[in-house]
């Protein structure tokens, strides 16, 4: 279980988040590692506490959904989902075409990286799980390898003694300034790991029922931190000696893959094989959320069920490698803007569905074969109504380039992104009452 997680995720997506600090936010080193290993651990918290469900339920994510959500609202977190997948594959795609371009020297264009990441992750998705789980157990091995020489050759230029300064003006933040920094990458180093919710029962459905949830937390729980705090460190590390060393600003320039190619140049031409290892390795990580989506297309309802799950994984991949050639120029902005929004809803159904357990069916059993019986399943209005009502907090608490929601500018003097926190106390505070009025009323 910790070796799949691990394996998906050691990729250069998340090591480009990790560039976010230092880059974007203008956190210092330290406060950048700080916002990255808290962030981590309450996303990575939330995914390994939706894990429990796959082994004891044999369902997957969504469809486990329905005994929390009921039968029609669970729906809405199902195509939500295959949003998400379908946005970290045009990110793989984005980044990978991205270094494999550097690694070229700029004489292969972008968009054929691009086509090679694509092309790579529907030939193992469309196999299915077999295929997959043996594919990670050995996949983490290279990644490893040449992320440990990227550490090697690059660490010296680090400057851990990076401080939190205001990226246009060079100064120090000021207090305000630094508490709104903080608090949006802490929200985005959070929103990658929880991305995961939506699909992290999916991998244990085959594992024995009596596995115990236990292990299934304790061990997806170390393989997203590990994995995440790795990859992170190394992009916080880049970031902060891109402001001294003149090459990898250079390389920063032009995109986030140069920068990692860059970071290798001392190799020479074994430090571009090493960059080459690094983008396949994004096959890691666009695979299972090629495999979830298309899972999630096949649980929306009898029509879904009917469309072969390779025919879903085709239109999956294509949509993704077209939105990753049409987005290409745009990496930052879709990691910064797309991650969040995907956070806010996931954070939302985890907040929902640890309600609902502890609070009305502590001690009950779940019965698991029902779960295409609307009879057995709750009707779901408490849980929809929160649902939306969470979205509502979110926005009222984002911050985007393109929205600032009115209680997110009030952080900090300057605004900071806080729409995950609103989000989930909205959600809350509405599906409480409303889920205790709904079993009194209709028993279910």
């Amino acid at each position: 279980m910790a070796m799949m997680w691990f394996s998906a995720n050691i990729s250069a997506n998340n090591l480009a988040v990790g560039l976010l600090g230092p880059l974007l936010f203008g956190l210092g080193f330290v406060d950048s590692a700080m916002c990255a290993f808290g962030g981590i651990l309450v996303g990575a918290a939330a995914t390994a506490y939706m894990s429990i469900w796959g082994a004891q339920s044999g369902n997957r994510t969504m469809i486990v959904l329905r005994y929390f959500m009921g039968y029609w609202p669970a729906k809405l977190p199902c195509v939500l989902n295959m949003i998400l997948m379908i946005g970290y594959g045009t990110i793989d795609c984005i980044i990978g075409g991205q270094i494999l371009s550097a690694v070229s020297g700029d004489t292969m264009s972008v968009v054929v990286g691009i086509v090679i990441i694509a092309l790579v992750s529907w030939v193992v998705a469309v196999f299915g799980m077999a295929i997959f789980q043996k594919y990670e157990r050995y996949a983490w091995a290279p990644q490893l390898f040449v992320l440990l020489i990227l550490i090697g050759t690059a660490a010296r230029s680090f400057n851990p003694s990076l401080q939190s300064t205001n990226i246009q003006t060079g100064k120090p933040l000021k207090a305000g300034p630094l508490t709104a920094a903080r608090l949006s990458f802490f929200s985005l180093q959070l929103f990658v790991p929880v991305s995961w919710t939506a699909a992290s029962s999916d991998f244990y459905v085959y594992y024995p029922e009596n596995t115990k949830p236990w292990k299934c937390f304790s061990l997806t729980m170390l393989g997203l931190t590990l994995s995440f705090m790795f990859v992170n460190m190394i992009g916080i590390g880049l970031g902060s000696g891109t402001f001294a060393n003149p090459a990898w600003k250079e390389a920063h320039a032009v995109s986030s893959g140069s920068l990692i190619v860059a970071a290798y140049s001392d190799l020479g031409t074994f430090g571009k094989v090493c960059g080459v290892i690094v983008a396949l390795g994004l096959i890691n990580n666009s695979v299972p959320g090629t495999y979830a989506s298309a899972l999630a297309f096949q649980v929306l309802g009898r029509y879904g069920k009917m469309v072969p799950r390779y025919l879903c994984v085709c239109i999956i991949v294509f949509i993704y490698f077209v939105s990753a050639v049409a987005g290409r120029n745009h990496l930052f902005d879709i990691l910064q803007s797309f991650v969040a929004l995907m956070g806010y809803w996931t954070m939302v159904t985890v907040v929902i569905v640890l309600a609902e357990q502890t609070l009305f069916k502590r001690g009950k059993r779940f019965d698991w074969e029902g779960w295409e019986d609307r009879k057995v399943l709750p009707l779901g209005i408490a849980a929809m109504v929160a649902f939306l009502v969470g979205w509502v907090g979110a926005i009222v608490g984002m911050y985007q380039h393109w929205y600032v929601g009115p209680v997110a500018k009030k952080v900090g003097g300057v605004g900071a992104d806080i729409g995950v926190w609103t989000g989930c106390a909205f959600a809350m505070v509405v599906f409480v009452p409303l889920r205790w009025w709904e079993l009194k009323k209709f028993g279910r």
